[in-house]
This record gives structure tokens, C-alpha cells and sequence, in this order.
């Protein structure tokens, strides 16, 4: 995961993008990718393009993991947090 959030950063700033990655203007991307994901399931009777579905989710998951890594997060310790939350508010059956 390191390494992966590595070349993320590394990927960004040597294209001089770290001045537009904002807390504010990441989660603005995350939204804009997610609805771009999301129309690929906008018509129920339609059958996704599983390519396009890759790239967004992994736009999503670019601009996710650069966020944590401008916010000092460490994305293991925070997913491992909200799980634990998860299973109080929504327990097994």
C-alpha cells in the first residue's frame, strides 16, 4: 500500500499537480469520478462497460488514497476504524 501511495504522489507532482490537490478539491473529484461510475448502472437494463468501470474506480480510489496521503492518514488504520464501527451499528444476524 505504500508503494502504491508512492507512486500516486510521485505520479502527481512530477505533472506539478500538488498545488490543485486541495482536501476540498479532491473530494470534489472523488464525487465527480463516483457519478462517473455510476452511469455505467444508470439504465437497468443496460450492461456495464467493465473497462470504464476499472478506470473510474480507480479514479476514485487515486483521488481517495492522495487524499489520505495529503491528510497524514494512514488508509489501512482508517478502514480498519470505520469497519469496527460498522459492526456495532450493523451487527450480524
Amino acid at each position: 500500500m505504500k508503494q502504491l501511495l508512492n507512486d500516486i504522489i510521485k505520479f502527481r507532482d512530477n505533472r506539478g499537480w500538488r498545488d490543485h490537490d486541495t482536501p476540498q478539491s479532491l473530494a470534489k473529484s472523488i464525487i465527480i469520478e463516483a457519478a462517473e461510475l455510476l452511469e455505467n448502472y444508470q439504465w437497468e437494463d443496460s450492461t456495464p462497460n467493465m473497462e470504464n468501470v476499472k478506470e473510474e474506480l480507480a479514479d476514485v480510489l487515486i483521488y481517495s488514497l492522495a487524499m489520505v496521503s495529503d491528510l497524514g492518514l494512514d488508509p489501512e488504520t482508517i478502514i480498519r476504524e470505520k469497519l469496527e464501527k460498522n459492526k456495532i451499528k450493523y451487527p450480524e444476524k
